[in-house]
């Protein structure tokens, strides 16, 4: 839409531009901005991505947020963290925050450590640990050291009772209720104080020390900060320090009862890791008082905490509560499901870890919150693999198409660029035979004149093939009417005959068991997942606004013999995070096509453009012996071809 718009008055442009010079013919100056429109006909390519390509990877520290972030407190010595709760899968939107925490420690030579806030045990498992630490890695960062707030529970519970003495805290007895009727319950009313907070300071020492040895159950008692009731801020109402839980934790077992909150955790483990920014997004800005109130209210070291606007993409879900019912309904495969849009998820699709990180530096880094529509995300990725992956030729629906002026053993070896915009990836050879696999999309039984592709009487081209075939007949199964087999000729001219170009182009597939060709896949296209750009305002909720066809299964695709170099020399591209994987291997290339891979990258990193088609990449139910592709994005400037 706006991109046509840009589009075509460049081009009208470039139709006016060469007349300037013949009405001042005289002047041999006039040469040189004849060819100034030179470089905008280049970018025009560019154009319907909406953004360069090149963009610096750096930008978001150079500009703006984050620049005025280092400007308030240059440090020689930067340390930030990324402190996930591992109660699930991180999903798109943490990318942003691990870009940012990472790459801001990263730009300017320092350390980021990665911190899991493990306080709350009845809601941790291993198994996010381990994903959290994964998509880190993935996405081409190394912790400067892993460590869990567990790691201070002895720490904190002694600033804890530091902070009694200090008349800070005391220990409450108050039920949930009572406690939203002394905050105003939210809604203006008037606040007032706990009846315990004036209880004498050893005696909340003795209590809290009761609360730690079992005497009372979860919810008889909290421990609550002294803050300040009548502030604005609801943060400084006098939020709970400690709580009772009666759960084994993951690492220190049942050493505790009581396990500190999240209001008195992270600061203070900001302050023991020496935290110069600690960057979060603006849901906590709020928290920033309550935050430099107990590091002041202890005595220990205060970081500097600021507050970004947190990314947020439409067209989808990324509560985990929602995702957890699509999977236990089996709406979805798992929490790796490729429709959805938490990262391991989306690294299961294909998408490169490189295109996730370009997409947030694109975006840049305010105090604005961010609400992006998938389509742009997307578009980012679709721009990052133009440049980065393999072509290859692919047949999603194949139809045989006999080329009966050819000898039976026929063999033409066609080379093929791997990219023909980027020599570097080199040429790779298949085979063209009498039998050529072709879309069924590519054939008409009945012509008509605005048709291209192949029909009886019509002759078509095959890439990179010397000369098109022309459909003579076809067959049909009388009982499905599906066309099962096309007759055609090579219509290679006689010596001395012009040749005539074909209008249109098509991919294909031979028949060649010398080349073990072809090679067989099942491909899984995959749309969004919801119908709508808000599942949630959806009458009847986000479960009502699915997309029945979000998945849809071409079980006997075909590939070209390229797949099993692009196999072997995978990932593509090759960046950090996925360099030389070797856990989860995909089968390795088959030793008859003379490919062989001495480490053999994830399935995801085996990833091209199918001609014609879309984006793939191999998935992790790809075993066997049996190939399985996930379309990443579609091919958009393929939409509409005739």
């Amino acid at each position: 839409m706006d991109e046509n718009k840009v589009i075509l008055p460049e081009r009208l442009l470039e139709e006016k531009k060469p007349a300037k010079p013949k009405k001042q013919p005289k002047e041999p100056k006039e040469s040189k901005p004849t060819k100034e429109p030179k470089p905008p006909v280049a970018k025009k390519e560019k154009l319907p991505n909406d953004a360069p390509v090149a963009l610096d990877p750096n930008s978001m520290f150079k500009e703006g947020f984050l620049k005025a972030v280092y400007a308030e407190k240059p440090s020689k010595h930067v340390i930030t963290r990324f402190p996930p709760e591992p109660n699930g899968y991180l999903h798109i939107g943490h990318s942003k925050a691990i870009a940012i925490n990472f790459g801001f420690a990263r730009y300017y030579g320092g350390d980021c450590y990665l911190r899991y806030d493990d306080t709350n045990p009845e809601k941790e498992e291993e198994k996010y640990f381990t994903a959290i630490r994964e998509m880190i890695e993935w996405l081409g960062f190394k912790p400067y050291k892993i460590t869990y707030s567990s790691d201070n529970f002895q720490k904190l519970y002694d600033l804890a009772e530091d902070l009694i003495k200090r008349d800070g805290a005391y220990v409450c007895h108050c039920s949930d209720t009572e406690v939203k009727k002394q905050r105003g319950e939210g809604k203006g009313l008037e606040r007032y104080s706990c009846s315990h907070r004036d209880r004498p300071i050893e005696e909340s020492l003795v209590e809290f020390r009761a609360m730690r040895d079992g005497k009372y159950k979860p919810r008889e008692a909290v421990l609550r900060m002294k803050q300040d009731m009548q502030d604005g801020n609801p943060q400084m109402w006098d939020l709970t320090a400690y709580r009772i839980l009666e759960a084994e934790h993951h690492r220190s077992g049942d050493k505790w009862r009581i396990y500190p909150t999240y209001d008195y955790t992270h600061c203070l483990c900001d302050s023991f890791e020496e935290i110069t920014h600690s960057l979060c997004t603006t849901e906590f800005q709020l928290s920033r008082v309550s935050y430099e109130w107990l590091c002041d209210a202890v005595e220990v070291y205060k970081p500097m905490q600021r507050e970004y606007g947190r990314l947020n993409v439409t067209g989808t879900v990324l509560s985990k509560r929602k995702i957890a019912k699509l999977v236990d309904e089996k709406i979805v495969r798992g929490w790796d499901d490729p429709r959805l849009y938490t990262l391991v998820a989306l690294r299961r699709r294909g998408v490169p870890p490189g295109a996730i990180l370009s997409f947030v530096n694109e975006l840049g880094v305010s105090t604005a919150n961010t609400n992006i529509q998938l389509s742009r995300f997307e578009q980012v990725v679709r721009r990052y693999l133009e440049q980065t992956v393999p072509r290859l030729m692919l047949v999603l629906d194949p139809i045989p198409v006999v080329i009966d002026n050819l000898p039976g053993d026929y063999l033409e070896e066609i080379e093929l660029p791997f990219s023909p915009k980027d020599p570097a990836m080199g040429n790779h050879i298949v085979p063209f035979t009498k039998t050529v696999y072709i879309d069924r999309s590519d054939f008409r039984e009945i012509d008509s004149k605005d048709y291209f592709r192949l029909a009886p009487g019509k002759a078509v081209g095959l890439l990179k093939v010397p000369f098109p075939i022309k459909a003579t007949s076809f067959e049909k199964d009388e009982a499905t009417g599906l066309v099962t087999k096309v007759h055609a000729t090579y219509e290679k001219p006689e010596e001395g005959t012009a040749f005539k170009k074909p209008k249109t182009y098509i991919q294909w597939v031979a028949s060649s068991p010398k080349h073990n060709s072809p090679i067989k896949a099942e491909v899984r296209i995959f749309s969004s997942l919801f119908k709508s750009e808000n599942p949630d305002s959806s009458e009847g909720g986000f479960m009502a606004d699915l997309n029945s066809h979000s998945e849809e299964i071409y079980p006997n695709a075909m590939i070209e013999t390229g797949l099993n170099e692009v196999r072997a020399r995978a990932p593509w591209p090759e960046k950090e995070g996925e360099k030389a994987v070797e856990e989860k291997k995909a089968d390795p290339p088959s030793s008859e096509a003379g490919t062989t891979s001495a480490v053999t990258a994830r399935p995801e990193t085996v990833r091209f453009q199918g001609l014609r088609v879309a984006y793939f990449a191999m998935d992790t139910d790809s075993a066997d012996g049996k190939i399985v592709l996930n379309r990443i994005v579609s091919l958009k400037e393929d939409s509409g071809k005739a």
